[in-house]
């Protein structure tokens, strides 16, 4: 049986925060740093944790929002969602990509990951991970409808790395030209790949939300697992 734990996690700043760890069956396998929605390391990213962990991967779930309330962990309603968006808001965006850079080198570290470390974001998290992947020099790199990178394409430059991201086509957060600039940002990597999404929403792969999409889902985590499998 895998195992599953919190462990904390020192920054460049000597500062400790916490992350939620889990392993393979095996006990080994290539590291995978999961980065967190806006709702925290909750009830969907642990099970998306323990999903990879299930599939072979030692998978770390940083807790980005340490600084403002350490493990946070919140649910989709109304109110948990206002407070989600708050503690998002007074998030420093570049300090937290250096902490999840923190959390891969962590993961590099450790022996039962052979020295692979990829980086897997979703929503803010996507984001994160890919301002926190040429940081970290991560051997993969994969965002789940990043929002806000469009808002970083110089950051591409530095995105050298095999490259996956997602994008649903109705997303009421990250429109159209949104992707195709990113698309455009990243083409001068020939490992990059851009895939997006008819007929979803933001979010469709969160079973926790009413845009969840079974179908489209599981083909972007069965895509996300061949390329995590061709490149670590």
């Amino acid at each position: 049986m895998s195992e599953k734990s919190w462990i904390e996690i020192t920054n460049d700043d000597g500062k400790v925060f916490s992350g939620y760890l889990s392993l393979s069956h095996s006990g080994k396998g290539p590291g995978l740093v999961l980065v967190q929605e806006i709702w925290g390391v909750n009830e969907h990213i642990r099970a998306l944790a323990d999903m990879y962990a299930l599939a072979g991967f030692t998978v770390l779930a940083p807790d980005v929002f340490w600084r403002n309330g350490p493990r946070t962990d919140l649910m989709y309603g109304e109110s948990d969602t206002k407070t989600a968006r708050e503690k998002m808001s007074a998030l420093d965006n570049a300090q937290a990509a250096r902490d999840v850079a923190q959390a891969a080198e962590f993961l590099r570290q450790r022996s039962d990951t052979g020295g692979k470390v990829a980086i897997l974001g979703f929503c803010l998290g996507g984001q994160l991970a890919y301002r926190a992947a040429p940081i970290a020099k991560a051997d993969a790199l994969v965002a789940f409808y990043g929002g806000g990178i469009d808002k970083h394409l110089d950051v591409a430059n530095y995105v050298t790395m095999p490259a996956l991201f997602h994008f649903a086509e109705d997303d009421a957060h990250i429109p159209a030209t949104s992707v195709d600039a990113i698309r455009q940002a990243v083409a001068a990597n020939p490992r990059a790949r851009v895939q997006t999404y008819a007929a979803v929403g933001h979010g469709f792969c969160c079973w926790g939300r009413p845009m969840y999409d079974q179908r489209n889902a599981a083909i972007a985590h069965g895509r996300t697992l061949d390329f995590l499998g061709s490149h670590l």
